[in-house]
């Protein structure tokens, strides 16, 4: 099972105690993901589409415990792309109980049209901030996902318009997280990226335990990212140390070819010879060697005159020089 349908499972099993939040949770999950179908005789029929079957058991229990409506269930397989998914299908076929329904929820209005978009900014239903996490809730069920966090860190409700995106980024702000909208072909997204976020937006939901074991996946991920960068520190120090050690070595070699290096001060001589004899030995373990030892900087110092001579010598420049 993914992380996506664990958070789902969890969701779906939490007993919403009081009445305005299940509306809340009813009106996100019915505004997502189901339609109303009108008959000749302008008779209503409430169809809930979902492929997640903790979807399809939180919404009917939701509708029993509300309106002490049962609904029917129906599951048949559909093909996409050559992959076939079950579809969970709730149908309520009485008139009047859809209309009670649609009328509790605010889906239609007081002539009793049926109102095509949710909006929750000028809705009762999300005054409380427990109806907000509700209908939060209820959106990510119908039409959210989560990433994989031990991969990457996303968090995403798909929309069917703009307008919806927008309302539904509002209320996640209400709580203080950067939620941000993008269309991707006709649909229109409402994510988060951000792995604390993330975090606090399985808080607003209340799914406690997906929650504890995001924060376990993240501290995990976080050791492992910090022991590479440290790994990957040293390693680039060790690389740098080798390589400088190599051309060092090389032009210590260079000035012995030319017959130079015995008439160096005995300073340059001295740790000319230390670094041929110890080509892995740190700047650092290079001057306690030397008789007195002398610190890092001043190692390099010397070291450096090495090259710097060589170098000129290279260039065909007349005599040498140090100081």
């Amino acid at each position: 099972m993914s992380f996506s349908s664990e958070v789902k499972e969890e969701l779906s099993r939490q007993d919403t105690s009081a009445r305005h939040c299940r509306l809340a949770e009813l009106a996100a999950i019915i505004g997502m993901c189901g339609d109303v179908c009108i008959s000749a005789m302008e008779r209503y029929r409430l169809r809930i589409h979902t492929e997640n079957e903790a979807v399809a058991r939180k919404c009917f229990t939701l509708l029993r415990k509300t309106f002490s409506i049962n609904s029917d269930v129906s599951v048949h397989l559909h093909k996409r792309n050559g992959k076939g998914s079950q579809i969970y299908t709730l149908l309520i076929r009485d008139h009047a109980e859809v209309l009670r329904v649609l009328q509790a929820l605010k889906l239609v209005d007081a002539a009793g049209e049926i109102q095509e978009q949710v909006s929750p900014a000028n809705q009762l239903l999300v005054q409380k901030s427990c109806c907000r996490r509700a209908f939060i809730r209820g959106a990510f069920l119908a039409a959210g996902s989560i990433s994989n966090p031990e991969k990457s860190y996303h968090f995403e409700i798909v929309c069917v318009s703009p307008e919806r995106a927008e309302q539904l980024q509002a209320l996640i702000r209400t709580f203080g997280l950067d939620a941000k909208t993008v269309q991707r072909k006709k649909h229109y997204i409402v994510y988060i990226k951000e792995g604390a976020q993330i975090v606090d937006m399985l808080n607003i939901m209340e799914a406690h335990v997906s929650l504890m074991n995001l924060e376990n996946i993240r501290i995990v991920r976080e050791m492992r990212n910090d022991v590479n960068r440290k790994v990957n520190c040293e390693a680039a120090n060790i690389n740098k140390t080798v390589s400088a050690s190599v051309k060092q070595m090389e032009d210590i070699r260079y000035l012995e070819t030319r017959q130079v290096l015995d008439h160096l001060p005995p300073n340059l001589v001295q740790i000319a010879r230390l670094r041929l004899e110890n080509q892995d030995a740190s700047l650092k373990e290079l001057g306690e060697m030397l008789v007195p030892p002398v610190g890092k900087s001043g190692v390099n110092h010397r070291l450096r005159k090495l090259s710097r001579l060589a170098e000129e010598l290279r260039q065909n420049k007349e005599g040498y020089y140090y100081d």
